[in-house]
C-alpha cells in the first residue's frame, strides 16, 4: 500500500545564495524610499512611499530583530524541518506537505492580482536584501526567499493547521512502512492553558464615551514582535506581526482594531474511505461507483549527521482530500483548507479597514479558517465573529467524528456567508469577551443563542477564563485604558472556586481525625481554606493549589475522553462532585512531600518558584536555576487566570519557568485620536546583546505597560535611531 525509498545521498552543505546586480540595484533604490525609526523600546516604525515599500521595510526590520525566527517559520511551512533537525521531524514534514501544497501556493501567486504580487515581491525582497547586507548571518537552510512563500501561510495563527483530530503520528502509522499495530488514541482534552483573550467595551461603559479594545494573545514567548507600519497609500497599522509575515496580525489602525482568538469552529472534516486494491490500481467507493485513488510522490530530505538523504513516499488522496490515517482497518481522508489566497487578501485588507462596515466587507472574503475576531472602531461599534470560514453541512451527521466518505450526503454544500456565522454587533450589555470559549456567553445576556446555529459552528465549551472575563467586564461601568488593563490582569483563579471546596469537604468528611493523612494535611488545608483564590508572588496557597491541581488533570481528562464532554467547567465540576476523598487528598499529600523534598518546606511563596528567565535566543529556550530570573505572580490560564503565564520545571531545574502565555498585550481607545498602551514579553529584539532583549522583562512580570507611540511627532520625540534599510 505504500513504499519508502532512500534515493540519494548528498553532503550536507548550505551554499551561499548569490544575488544579481540588477536585484541589488533595485533593492537599494527601494530602500531609499523606506525610513525605519526605532523608538526608545527598539520598536520599528516603518514609513514607506507605497504599501510595497512599507512591506519591504517591515520584513527587513523583522530580520534585524530575529532572522532566526523568520526563517524557522518558513522552514516549517515548507515541510523542510527534517533537513535541519533530522529524522525526528520527518513525519511532521510529511503531515505538512499533505495539507499544504507548494505547487498550489505557486499557482495562487501566478494568478494573484498585480497589487498583491507587488506586495509579495516586496516581502521576499526585504528578507533577501537583509541577507545581502548581512553576509555574516548564516541561514539554517533558506538562503533566498521567494515571493510565493507567504502563500503557504495565509492567516498568521501560531498553529493554523486544521485536520480534525488527525496527527503526525497518524501519518507515520499510515506511511511509515511499519508492521506494528498501533491502536487509535482519542485526542486528549485540550487543557485551555493556551489561546487568547479579547475584550471590546462599548462607549456606554467607558469614561470617555469611546470604544476600547483589549488585545491579549497567549502564545509561545517571542513568537511575535511589536511593529508599526505606515505608507503614503493609506496603511497605518500598529500591533503584533508573526515573524516573517507582512501584515499586522493583531492590532489597530486609526479607525478600528482587531483581536483574534482561536476557536473550535469545524473547518476540517474526516472521511472514512472504502479503498481497495494496491499500487496504481487502487480504488475507493463513492456513490455506488469505484473511483481511482489519486497518488502523489512526496520526497523529503532528512539530515543524518553531515549528509542529507532523500526519502520518498507514495501518498493517497480521494476527492475529499489527502488520506492521512488508517484506524481500525479504515482509511481516513481529510477535507480542509489550510492556506488560501482569500486568507492572505483578508489578512492584508483588514489592516486598512476604516470601521465596521469596511471590516464586514473584509469578513465576506471568508478566508480566516482558524480565528474568531473581537473588534472595535472609532464610531463606537464593537463586534464579534465566531470563526469566518464555515462549510455548510447536513446537520444529521456528527461532524466532530469521522463521517462516511462513500455517500454524497456528507459533502460540503458551499460556505456559509459571514453573516450566517455566529456573531454579535453592539450588544446591549456593552461588552464582548472571548477567551477561546463558547460564543454563547460572549456578551452576557446579549449573547447569541445556541439554538439558532448548527452545532458545527460553535462546538466550543465554556472555560474558567471566560467566566472570569465576564465577571470583570460586567462589574465596571466607567472603563478607561488603565481600568481595562487592570481587568485583563485580574489574578482570580476561578477554577479553584470549584476544586478547593471539594478538597476541603474531602478532608473534613473523608479521613478520620488523628490519622496520619489528617495530621499531615492539617496545615496545608488551613492555608487553602483561607485563600481568596487570587495568585500573587507571596501566596503559599497559589503554590499548593497549582502544584496539586496539576495532578488532577488526568482524572479530569477522562471525563472528556470517556464521556465526550467538551466543556472544561462542566467536566471540572463533575469531577469535583464525584471524586472520592482519596482522589483529592492523595495528590495534595504528594504535592506537600515533593515541595519538602525539593525545597525543604512546603510553605513556598509562588513567586519563589514561578519565574521568568531570558538568557538566550535559542528557538528552544534553556533554563538554569543558577542564572538570574524574576518572580511572576501569574499562573496558567487553565485555572481561569486572565494574564496567562504557563510555567513548568525543565531538565535540571527545581523552579518553574514561563514559556507561553501573555505575549504582545495592548489596550487601545478609539476616537478622534488614538490612545493606547502596550507590553511585550521580554523585549522586541532577539539579540541578547541588545538592551531591547530584556528592557520590558521586569515590566512584564508586574503588568506595567508603556505608552504606544502611534503618531509620527511622538515617534520622533522618542527616536533612538533613524535609517534606511541597509544602512
Amino acid at each position: 500500500m505504500k513504499y519508502f525509498l532512500v534515493l540519494l545521498l548528498l553532503p550536507l552543505q548550505i551554499f551561499a545564495q548569490t544575488f544579481s546586480q540588477s536585484e541589488i540595484k533595485r533593492w537599494k533604490q527601494q530602500a531609499q524610499r523606506v525610513t525605519i525609526i526605532r523608538d526608545n523600546w527598539g520598536i520599528p516604525h516603518i514609513y514607506g512611499k507605497t504599501d510595497a515599500d512599507a512591506v519591504f521595510g517591515l520584513l527587513y526590520a523583522q530580520c534585524e530583530d530575529d532572522f532566526k525566527r523568520v526563517e524557522a517559520n518558513y522552514i516549517e511551512k515548507l515541510g523542510r524541518k527534517a533537513e535541519v533537525a533530522g529524522e525526528g521531524e520527518l513525519y511532521n514534514d510529511l503531515y505538512l506537505r499533505l495539507v499544504i501544497d507548494s505547487a498550489e501556493a505557486v499557482a495562487d501567486y501566478n494568478k494573484a492580482p498585480q497589487w498583491l504580487k507587488t506586495l509579495l515581491q516586496a516581502y521576499a525582497d526585504g528578507i533577501n536584501y537583509y541577507l545581502y547586507t548581512h553576509p555574516s548571518v548564516k541561514p539554517a537552510l533558506l538562503t533566498r526567499f521567494k515571493p510565493w512563500y507567504q502563500l503557504l501561510w495565509t492567516d498568521g495563527s501560531i498553529g493554523a493547521i486544521s485536520t480534525g483530530d488527525i496527527t503526525a503520528e497518524d501519518v507515520k502509522n499510515l506511511y511509515g512502512n511499519t508492521s506494528a499495530t498501533i491502536a487509535y488514541r482519542p485526542k486528549e482534552f485540550v487543557d485551555n492553558s493556551s489561546g487568547s483573550n479579547g475584550f471590546a467595551i462599548a462607549p456606554s461603559k467607558t469614561e470617555s464615551g469611546k470604544a476600547i479594545l483589549y488585545i491579549n494573545p497567549h502564545v509561545t514567548f517571542y513568537f511575535r514582535p511589536e511593529v508599526h507600519v505606515v505608507s503614503e497609500q493609506g496603511l497605518n497599522a500598529y500591533g503584533a506581526v508573526t515573524w516573517g509575515q507582512f501584515f499586522v496580525y493583531q492590532g489597530f489602525n486609526e479607525y478600528c482594531g482587531w483581536m483574534h482568538t482561536s476557536a473550535n469552529v469545524d473547518v476540517a472534516d474526516m472521511y472514512a474511505e472504502k479503498m481497495n486494491g494496491s499500487g496504481t490500481s487502487m480504488t475507493y467507493e463513492y456513490n455506488n461507483e469505484k473511483r481511482a485513488v489519486k497518488q502523489k510522490q512526496i520526497s523529503i530530505k532528512v539530515r543524518q549527521g553531515d549528509q542529507l538523504i532523500t526519502k520518498t513516499f507514495t501518498t493517497y488522496a480521494t476527492h475529499h482530500g489527502p488520506v492521512m490515517a488508517k484506524r481500525n482497518g479504515q482509511y481516513i481522508s481529510v477535507r480542509s483548507s489550510n492556506r488560501m489566497i482569500n486568507g492572505l487578501l483578508q489578512s492584508w485588507q483588514r489592516t486598512k479597514a476604516k470601521g465596521l462596515d469596511d471590516y464586514k466587507k473584509v469578513m465576506a472574503l471568508r478566508g480566516n479558517t482558524s480565528n474568531s475576531t473581537v473588534f472595535a472602531d472609532y464610531k463606537g461599534n464593537i463586534a464579534y465573529w465566531h470563526g469566518n470560514y464555515v462549510p455548510k453541512r447536513d446537520t444529521k451527521f456528527n461532524w466532530s467524528k469521522v463521517v462516511d466518505g462513500t455517500t454524497p450526503a456528507t459533502e460540503w454544500k458551499g460556505l456559509h456567508d459571514a453573516e450566517e456565522a455566529v456573531h454579535v454587533y453592539n450588544p446591549s450589555t456593552g461588552w464582548i469577551q472571548n477567551c477561546n470559549s463558547t460564543p454563547y456567553t460572549v456578551s452576557g445576556e446579549a449573547s447569541p443563542k445556541k439554538k439558532d446555529y448548527p452545532a458545527y459552528m460553535a462546538p466550543d465549551g465554556e472555560n474558567f477564563r471566560g467566566i472570569n472575563a465576564a465577571r470583570v467586564l460586567s462589574k465596571e461601568n466607567k472603563f478607561t485604558i488603565d481600568k481595562t488593563i487592570a481587568a485583563g490582569y485580574d489574578t482570580y483563579l476561578s477554577a479553584f472556586e470549584v476544586l478547593i471546596p471539594a478538597l476541603v469537604k474531602a478532608y473534613e468528611t473523608g479521613v478520620q481525625p488523628g490519622d496520619s493523612l489528617h495530621r499531615s494535611l492539617a496545615a496545608p488545608i488551613a492555608v487553602l481554606s483561607n485563600w481568596d483564590f487570587h495568585s500573587s508572588n507571596h501566596s503559599i496557597a497559589t503554590t499548593l493549589a497549582v502544584e496539586w491541581a496539576q495532578r488532577l488533570n488526568a482524572s479530569i481528562r477522562k471525563i472528556y475522553i470517556e464521556d465526550g464532554e467538551d466543556d472544561q467547567v462542566t467536566a471540572t465540576k463533575r469531577f469535583a462532585a464525584t471524586a472520592i476523598p482519596l482522589q483529592l487528598l492523595a495528590p495534595l499529600n504528594e504535592t506537600v512531600k515533593q515541595l519538602k523534598q525539593q525545597f525543604g518546606t512546603w510553605e513556598i511563596p509562588w513567586g519563589d518558584i514561578n519565574r521568568y528567565q531570558r538568557v538566550s535566543n535559542d528557538l528552544v529556550q534553556k533554563y538554569d536555576d543558577s542564572k538570574i530570573s524574576y518572580p511572576v505572580p501569574f499562573a496558567s490560564a487553565l485555572w481561569g487566570m486572565l494574564p496567562s503565564y504557563n510555567s513548568r520545571t525543565f531538565q535540571g531545574t527545581k523552579k518553574r519557568y514561563g514559556f507561553h502565555g501573555n505575549s504582545f498585550v495592548c489596550a487601545v481607545e478609539f476616537g478622534d485620536k488614538i490612545k493606547a498602551k502596550s507590553l511585550l514579553a521580554g523585549g522586541n529584539s532577539g539579540d541578547p546583546n541588545s538592551k531591547h532583549f530584556t528592557d520590558q522583562l521586569e515590566m512584564y512580570t508586574k503588568g506595567q505597560f508603556k505608552d504606544v507611540l502611534f503618531y509620527k511627532e511622538d515617534v520622533l520625540k522618542h527616536a533612538e535611531r533613524t535609517y534606511h534599510p541597509g544602512e
